[in-house]
């Protein structure tokens, strides 16, 4: 018989001190996927999970093992009768820059209070490890799943997934499944758990404009020759109308407004004077003529990342400088394709170079079409369920501004229901200095993935 949220609570408890040394083990791994210099630490925390989850019972591989392994776990004894839970997560990091605005070192975890501060507390380390924790203690407990269990770690997200997108073709029969819970979201609200529905596709691109073929004076060239730095802002200043709306010809022609059935799942309210307070700026990015919350969930946005070009130093150094870079992403809606968006975008940038300066674009990998799940759907209602006993709170239903690029190519590799879920919270400083996570989030995770295997084993069974 399945057990109660109070029985597993008991659980955690009891191992609640190996579980917390566990956790800063995990998070002491430099997993940094985009820097190759972590490829070591990369390894070394595959097999760390590997280990972990070899000695719980589980049947582990690890795929792609002179990359960033990919780490595939299963348990099929529940038999062909009953439904396949196939997990996702993944082990590697953000970069750390800027290293001076963290209060600790980023792979030293510290515990205040609540929260655990380091890099990976929450994306995607937190998460991932009460995960870790639901299947391995629930063998302990339980002896075995009521359903089918399988579980993949990636170690490329923050990357670009390439090595997951790479193998999928290949490994399409050990993933299969009937339902497919994506463990890399967030909530709103501490105390209101949410089920997320969609996140936004994804594409990037880097532009650099070259002038001349060298640094230049700028008293003895200036006024003559293009500055790259002042054709690269006037082309990145042409991309919005002053009232927000993407200049770029073609750019919205592919969006789909949400139908009316779905906008009836999903809770549009958004508290501007909290967003304000939480981050010290009003919400007015974006399109004008839509709501902060539109503009977040239900509209695409090309965000400039990062700029570069000439002196960078201390004092001045007065150059024209011979080249300038920008870094460019797009947030993608349905139906809109990131491979067609960032052709549009490169052919944009070109066509609109100032006479006496070149522009190239290279387009990055790890592009993702935009995701839509059911809240019909086994796998939402199941999580439902568990959320309510978990948070003694009905879970609302949002949908996420961000990407999970891989989400969308299991979804065209698998005729499965897709759920997404996760207790991240917008002041866990994800991508920033400081990253923490709650130790209640991580019991509170736990119990939810516990639950939510119990009530798909009931499900089933009706």
């Amino acid at each position: 018989m399945p057990h109660t949220v109070d029985e597993y609570k008991k659980l955690f408890k009891a191992h609640e001190s190996t579980l917390l040394d566990e956790y800063f083990a995990f998070l002491r791994f430099r997993s940094i996927s985009a820097d190759p210099v972590h490829l070591h630490d990369l390894q070394a925390c595959a097999q760390w999970l590997e280990l972990l989850l070899s000695e719980s019972g589980l049947d582990v591989e690890l795929w792609d093992k002179d990359k960033a392994p990919i780490v595939f776990a299963s348990d099929m004894r529940a038999g062909p009768e009953q439904p396949t839970l196939l997990l996702y997560n993944h082990y590697d990091v953000q970069p750390v820059d800027p290293l001076a605005l963290w209060h600790h070192d980023p792979f030293s975890p510290k515990k205040e209070g609540n929260l655990i501060y380091a890099r990976g507390a929450q994306d995607n380390k937190g998460q991932c490890f009460y995960v870790l924790s639901a299947l391995r203690l629930y063998l302990q407990l339980n002896k075995k799943f009521p359903i089918n269990i399988k579980w993949i770690i990636e170690g490329e997200e923050e990357s670009g997934s390439s090595g997951l997108y790479n193998i999928l073709k290949e490994k399409k029969e050990a993933l299969q499944c009937s339902s497919l819970l994506i463990v890399d979201l967030g909530m709103r609200k501490p105390h209101l758990p949410s089920i997320t529905l969609g996140t936004r596709g994804l594409t990037s691109l880097d532009i650099e404009v070259q002038g001349t073929q060298g640094d230049l004076h700028s008293g003895m060239h200036g006024g003559v020759a293009y500055n790259p730095l002042h054709a690269l802002v006037e082309l990145l200043a042409s991309l919005r109308d002053s009232r927000g709306r993407i200049q770029v010809p073609g750019f919205y022609d592919d969006v789909a407004s949400l139908k009316a059935e779905e906008l009836a799942h999903i809770n549009l309210n958004f508290d501007e004077v909290e967003y304000e307070e939480q981050f010290g700026e009003e919400p007015t990015g974006g399109e004008k003529s839509f709501s902060p919350i539109e503009r977040l969930w239900l509209r695409p946005t090309v965000e400039i990342n990062g700029l570069s070009g000439g002196y960078q130093g201390p004092g001045g150094k007065t150059v024209i400088p011979s080249k300038a870079m920008a870094k460019i992403s797009c947030r993608l809606v349905p139906h809109q394709d990131p491979q067609k968006i960032a052709s549009l975008l490169s052919n944009y940038f070109k066509s609109m170079a100032p006479r006496g300066t070149s522009v190239t674009v290279t387009v990055h990998e790890g592009m993702g079409k935009p995701v839509r799940t059911s809240a019909n759907s086994k796998v939402a209602k199941a999580l439902e369920t568990a959320l309510k006993e978990v948070f003694w709170q009905q879970p609302e239903y949002i949908l996420e501004g961000a990407s999970i690029p891989i989400v969308s190519a299991f979804a065209e590799s698998f005729d499965a229901e897709i759920g997404l879920f996760g207790l991240g919270l917008p002041s866990d400083n994800i991508h920033a200095p400081n990253e923490c996570f709650g130790w209640d989030r991580i019991e509170k995770g736990f119990l939810t993935i516990c639950r939510t295997i119990d009530t798909l084993a009931t499900s089933n069974s009706r």
